[in-house]
């Protein structure tokens, strides 16, 4: 068989990306979502058992058991869609549906990884520190994860013609927000949700030393992490009511998970500010074609979590941290991030599709 024959294959069984395949219906990315929630769960699982079973020593536990029955289930749906096109009669265009190409793709790259993590934790043992983090089997499972999980995102771009609805785009929604949740997981050391709010407020005391700066890093990296897919989010569709919280929820339960619940207060922090978000996005209406409330958006969500964030730790401990200037800067060093995340992810207003609608705005000076 000649090399040209096989890429030809290859390209027949995944499809050309410049050409459109199938488009799944919303009911398909509700069960890819809700069997990609099982697979993020085992992994979920998997970091409490590790932050909280010292004894932990063997690499087939119950955590992994979830995890890899997760990744099973979620691999033999992506394959029914595609024998679905099949048995259907579909040759001409790619038989893997509009949106699942990478997913597809990724599958064999999960399972490489998963016999590879094996192979690792036989001859290295298991990892009990920051070190899991960089593990090269770990990091393959987790890429690979990060682009099954966001199938449902893509699919929902490529279908563009539904009203943008909390019922047509909650598996597009969670599936941002369980992308968000593995990164903040193998970000963890940057995690501000883990934090007590005796340690907040302690941390902030201080003016120098590694509490005040881990604490002021998390800060800045958490922020990143749980507004940047909501904020893509909303420069692709109108953000119904209950997006932020969806797109947060996934990471408050790892938070809580790895910390085994010790940090409630501030997990509920996060709930409060999740729907106080989702109540700005409904009086802002931040999209791409209002590209003055998305960046006050972004700036505004970022002031109100992080402000809410210190205000409970603080009501939780009874006092407020003495630095003054930390308590009272952090919030706004978070918005203004936001804001210029916001500035690049929507930097001038371009013709394109938001919500089934044309977007008619300026161009770049490059492009006239």
């Amino acid at each position: 068989m000649s090399t040209q024959t096989f890429g030809a294959r290859i390209r027949a069984a995944v499809g050309n990306p410049r050409r459109p395949g199938p488009v799944t219906a919303p009911r398909d990315d509700a069960v890819t979502a809700a069997l990609s929630a099982w697979l993020v769960g085992g992994l979920i699982l998997d970091a409490w058992a590790h932050s909280n079973v010292p004894e932990l020593e063997s690499f087939f536990t119950p955590w992994h058991g979830v995890f890899y029955t997760g990744f099973l289930a979620t691999s033999c749906w992506v394959l029914y869609l595609v024998w679905r096109n099949l048995r259907a009669g579909v040759r001409e265009s790619a038989v893997v549906p509009n949106g699942y190409r990478a997913a597809f793709v990724a599958i064999p790259v999960f399972a490489i990884s998963g016999l590879a993590d094996w192979s690792w934790h036989s001859v290295f043992g298991i990892e009990d520190s920051i070190d899991i983090l960089f593990s090269p089997s770990h990091l393959g499972l987790v890429a690979a994860m990060l682009i099954i999980v966001t199938a449902p995102v893509r699919s929902a771009l490529a279908r563009g013609d539904l009203p943008p609805t909390l019922r047509n785009l909650w598996p597009a929604l969670l599936a941002c927000g369980m992308a968000a949740a593995l990164v903040l997981l193998f970000l963890q050391y940057g995690n501000a949700l883990d934090f007590r709010a005796e340690a907040i407020v302690y941390s902030f005391s201080l003016d120098q030393g590694p509490h005040v700066h881990r604490l002021a890093a998390a800060m800045v990296i958490s922020n990143l992490i749980l507004l940047t897919p909501l904020l893509y989010a909303a420069r692709q569709w109108r953000l119904p009511f209950g997006a932020a919280l969806l797109v947060m929820l996934p990471s408050i339960v790892l938070s809580g998970a790895q910390m085994a619940g010790e940090n409630l207060s501030i997990l509920i922090a996060f709930v409060c500010a999740a729907l106080g978000v989702d109540v700005l996005a409904q009086w802002l209406r931040p999209t791409a074609v209002r590209r003055g409330a998305y960046q006050l958006f972004a700036l505004l969500a970022a002031l109100f979590t992080w402000s809410l964030y210190i205000g409970v730790a603080s009501s939780s401990v009874g006092r407020l941290p003495e630095v003054v200037e930390l308590w009272t800067g952090a919030p706004v060093v978070a918005a203004l991030l936001a804001w210029l995340v916001s500035a690049l992810l929507l930097p001038t207003r371009v013709v394109g599709q938001v919500a089934g609608q044309p977007v008619a705005a300026d161009s770049h000076p490059a492009q006239r």
